[in-house]
């Protein structure tokens, strides 16, 4: 029963800690979430096969070199390791961004008449908690959502402004 609270209250608290942080990427890089938002409503499915495709071979690579440094003398594992931090550095960029689009995508849709910073805190506490629950949300929603926003997020950097 300690562990259940222990879970509880650490949810909670990611929770209030992405709704404020959704909040500042939504306002600091207002153009790109846009583009990723409209994205993500227009071809969804694109998206998540874009995203799915470039998470597993970037995350493959980050982890090959991650793993073939452990065994290799100080140098080279300063070599190795950088890039590797470079491609999970560029992934949590992506996933940041496209998760306040799929936040700010959902909000639209759930909550059409509530001032938007209104509609992204409660949209993001709808999708924490959805994808805290355990088996669905762990391990069929919670990939959807990050494989969609890196593939939308993806996808708003090559798209032309019209």
């Amino acid at each position: 029963m300690d562990n259940v609270l222990r879970l509880f209250f650490v949810t909670l608290l990611l929770t209030i800690t992405l709704s404020a942080y959704f909040l500042v990427i939504g306002a600091l890089f207002t153009e790109r979430v846009l583009k990723t938002k409209n994205i993500i409503q227009q071809m969804p499915w694109r998206s998540f096969g874009l995203g799915m495709v470039n998470f597993l071979f970037f995350g493959v690579i980050a982890l090959v070199l991650l793993s073939v440094s452990q065994n290799a003398v100080a140098f080279v594992r300063g070599i190795l390791t950088i890039p590797a931090f470079a491609i999970l550095i560029f992934l949590a960029i992506l996933l940041s961004i496209g998760l306040t689009g799929m936040v700010q995508s959902l909000g639209e849709k759930i909550f059409p008449d509530m001032a938007a910073w209104k509609r992204n805190l409660w949209s993001t506490v709808i999708l924490c908690f959805a994808c805290a629950l355990p088996l669905f949300g762990w391990f069929l929603l919670l990939p959807y959502v990050g494989f969609v926003g890196i593939g939308a997020a993806i996808l708003g950097f090559f798209q032309r402004n019209t």
